[in-house]
């Protein structure tokens, strides 16, 4: 399984990581003289979508973050989570944001990263196959089924499959959303988990499932910091959640300005973006009660299917100050056994 094959290359890299200092040194250097590099994940560079990025467009992230001593940000795109984990196994990145699913199985394989936010809650994702393909789940039986490796896509996938009693009866393999279009026409994969439904259905293509009538399937997004970044440089949880707070807000007043700006970066008619992200997943609360039994839920289903090499407990993982504090929340977190 392509998620396995994630877990060993990251943990040669951490080995490796381990015995060089000299790119320990130079993100130092670089953290020294007020430099933040900050890794996303997307197709196009420039700056991620949300409310980061919509903050860092309008000229209002950089001054938040100042009084971390942040005087510079440097932001880097990865095709996918695995990259970008094996960045920050390097030394490359400071922060990332990237799926949960990602960011959990490089944490289970002793990456030294910590949790600040949850940059988007209860993302969907959509089941896609030709018009002409199959009609139920269990028409995929002896087929090739397809989605983006190490992703909150292929949590969703093969939480589907194995509730179906699926897995073991097709081919599972990995594909960029951007070839998953093409593949399907061609008849060379007979579903795509893609977070770009409503765009491929109305580009003739059918729904066969949808994440959110499984609500544990649903994915998130989180922000990480590197554990030796966030030691030396503290401040920077409070000025990026208060960075992304100024973001959510000034994108709430502006909405129409926002999605014809994202839409066009990522070439989608507005209505679909609108409809692929809608403003609700970006909440200012940097954990909710809600998002941490999301993450709780993937760890649990990547630990119980041997995808995540070890169990750690979410709420040490998060950054102290950033986790619900009531006592509705603090029931609600408590660790789901796999």
């Amino acid at each position: 399984m392509f998620i396995d094959r994630h877990m060993r290359s990251l943990a040669i890299l951490l080995a490796a990581a381990a015995m060089l200092t000299g790119c320990s040194n130079h993100a130092q250097t670089a953290a020294e003289k007020g430099d933040l590099r900050v890794g996303f994940i997307g197709t196009i560079g420039g700056a991620p979508a949300g409310p980061e990025g919509w903050a860092y467009k309008n000229g209002l992230l950089l001054p938040a973050l100042r009084p971390a001593g942040i005087t510079s940000i440097k932001f880097t795109s990865f095709p996918n989570g695995p990259d970008l984990n094996e960045a920050i196994a390097g030394h490359a990145e400071d922060l990332g944001m990237l799926g949960d699913t990602p960011a959990i199985v490089g944490k289970a394989a002793g990456l030294h990263t910590r949790l600040i936010n949850q940059t988007s809650v209860g993302s969907d994702c959509w089941l896609i196959v030709r018009a002409d393909g199959p009609k139920t789940l269990n028409d995929l039986k002896g087929k090739i089924v397809a989605t983006q490796k190490g992703s909150y896509m292929a949590r969703y996938l093969m939480g589907l499959l194995i509730d179906n009693g699926l897995l073991d009866k097709v081919r599972f393999v990995n594909l960029l959303s951007s070839d998953a279009e093409a593949a399907l026409r061609r008849g060379d994969i007979a579903a795509y988990a893609s977070p770009y439904g409503p765009l491929l259905e109305s580009h003739g293509f059918r729904s066969l499932d949808e994440a959110k009538n499984h609500p544990s399937l649903l994915g998130s997004g989180v922000t990480i910091v590197t554990s030796e970044y966030y030691s030396n440089h503290p401040d920077i949880v409070t000025a990026w959640n208060h960075a992304r707070d100024i973001g959510i807000d000034n994108l709430q007043q502006h909405q129409d300005e926002y999605y014809a700006w994202q839409a066009a970066r990522v070439k989608l008619p507005v209505a679909i973006y609108r409809k692929v992200y809608p403003s609700r997943v970006y909440t200012k609360e940097a954990l909710t009660p809600y998002g941490i039994n999301l993450l709780n839920s993937t760890k649990a289903f990547l630990v119980g299917q041997h995808l995540a090499k070890s169990d750690f407990n979410v709420t040490d993982w998060a950054v102290p100050g950033v986790l619900p504090t009531s006592k509705v929340a603090s029931a609600q977190v408590q660790e789901k056994q796999p």
